[in-house]
C-alpha cells in the first residue's frame, strides 16, 4: 500500500493557550483514529529558508509549509478522504495530498 504525504500550508493561529490545547485535543483524537493508516503523525516545520543556486533567504511566505503527516493509503481517493477529515482544515489553512514514491539505491 503506497505511503501519501499530507502537507499542510497556511492555517490562523490559535488566539489563546487555551485554543491551542482544543486543537492539540483535536489533532491527537485525529491521529488515534486513523489507527494502523498513520506513518508519521505529524512533523511542524516552525523555520524555512528558500534556496536557490544564487541566494538563501528567510522564507516569511505566510502560505508557506506548515508541516507535514504521512499516511498509508490504497490510493489518491482514500488519501484525499483522510485529509478531509483532518481538524486543520478548521483553521483556513489548506492541505496538499501528494503519492509519495521510494527510491532504490
Amino acid at each position: 500500500m503506497p505511503n501519501f504525504m499530507i502537507a499542510y500550508y497556511g492555517g490562523n493561529q490559535p488566539r489563546s493557550k487555551e485554543e491551542g490545547m482544543a486543537r492539540m485535543h483535536q489533532w491527537q483524537a485525529w491521529v488515534k483514529g486513523l489507527g494502523e493508516t498513520i506513518v508519521n503523525p505529524g512533523t511542524p516545520l516552525p523555520e524555512s529558508k528558500l534556496v536557490t543556486a544564487n541566494s538563501v533567504e528567510d522564507d516569511h511566505e505566510s502560505h508557506a509549509m506548515k508541516g507535514f503527516a504521512v499516511v498509508r493509503a490504497q490510493n489518491m481517493d482514500t488519501a484525499v478522504k483522510i485529509a478531509q477529515s483532518d481538524p486543520f482544515l478548521e483553521t483556513g489553512g489548506t492541505i496538499r495530498v501528494s503519492q509519495m514514491m521510494e527510491m532504490q539505491l
